[in-house]
């Protein structure tokens, strides 16, 4: 019976060593490229909350401040996914070298769930986007952010010499407009809140996109969301299913728990602690769970960054959503 004695001393010793902290299967790495705004705040839910550990996913993830930065990253593999990705540099990516950049999810932007705008500083006399003629003004960084705020000009009738505008960091936006540098300008959330609470700068209108580009408060600009390279959903697909029911998760927690998620974008993005409960959410989709409208308002937008050549020619925008 002795064989028995260790057989059951194996066992017992067995069960013993799966207790053992730090014995559990390493967890899958996956690089990741956050541009640090207040639409990326699926990612912080997922991480924070645990719903990537859940999955066995190990996030790596590094600061990349704009679109140019994290498109240059995805064609270089740098990164597998991109957290967010400006749809509109995204697309033009996706014309150098198709696939390059799958969109999982999208982030809707109306005047309701606000994120780009058009501000000016207090004692700049402007009460419409229409009043800036002959103002200094800031853009967010990138040719699309660019040529947005461009073309959003336009249509409120100021053709460019009626004004200046300069790319500038995010980084930047809050202190440029504390010391005056510029009369106002085309921001990002969370910028635009914590320039308000600051007392330094006031919103002219939110939603813009929407209403000059798309024709209508009502349509969904879908101007960024979360994308993979083809190469890591082809190499490693069952990582990246993983990664995508995370953000489907956080997306979901989000969409309940509007008051409780933006907490994740203290310490997480540029929000201060007391700016935080001032930051709009954003309309968070899934590439998979898109209506019929919100697909046609996703082509319209990206038919306008055709138009304005930063999407190099039309695209059929289907092509470049990965469902899971």
């Amino acid at each position: 019976m002795k064989w028995l004695t260790r057989t059951a001393a194996l066992i017992g010793l067995l069960a013993g060593l799966a207790a053992l902290p730090g014995q559990s299967l390493a967890q899958d790495k996956v690089s990741v490229g956050v541009f640090p705004v207040s639409s990326s705040l699926p990612y912080f839910v997922a991480l924070d909350l645990g719903f990537f550990k859940e999955q066995n996913i190990e996030p790596e993830m590094t600061k990349l401040m704009g679109g140019p930065s994290n498109v240059a990253a995805m064609l270089t593999n740098q990164i597998e996914v991109s957290v967010v990705l400006v749809m509109l540099e995204g697309l033009n990516a996706n014309v150098k070298k198709p696939g390059v950049a799958m969109y999982i999810g999208l982030n809707s932007q109306t005047k309701v769930w606000k994120m780009e705008q058009f501000v000016v500083r207090n004692g700049f006399p402007a009460k419409s986007i229409a009043d800036l003629k002959g103002a200094k003004l800031m853009s967010a960084p990138g040719p699309a952010n660019l040529n947005t705020a461009k073309a959003i000009l336009a249509k409120n009738g100021l053709k460019e010499g009626d004004y200046t505008i300069d790319q500038l960091d995010m980084g930047q936006h809050v202190n440029a407009m504390t010391a005056g540098t510029f009369d106002g300008g085309y921001t990002l959330e969370p910028n635009a809140s914590m320039m308000i609470k600051a007392g330094v700068a006031r919103s002219l209108e939110a939603g813009v996109i929407s209403k000059y580009i798309l024709g209508s408060e009502t349509a969904d600009a879908y101007a960024a969301g979360c994308a993979m390279t083809s190469d890591f959903i082809q190499k490693r697909p069952e990582v990246a299913r993983r990664f995508a029911a995370a953000w489907a998760k956080a997306i979901a927690f989000i969409n309940a728990n509007p008051d409780e998620a933006r907490k994740h974008l203290a310490k997480n993005t540029f929000t201060p602690d007391n700016v935080v409960d001032m930051v709009s959410m954003l309309g968070y989709v899934m590439a998979g769970d898109m209506s019929r409208k919100q697909l046609a308002d996703f082509q319209a937008f990206a038919d306008f960054g055709t138009s304005i050549g930063v999407v190099p020619e039309k695209v059929d925008v289907t092509k470049f959503l990965q469902k899971f």
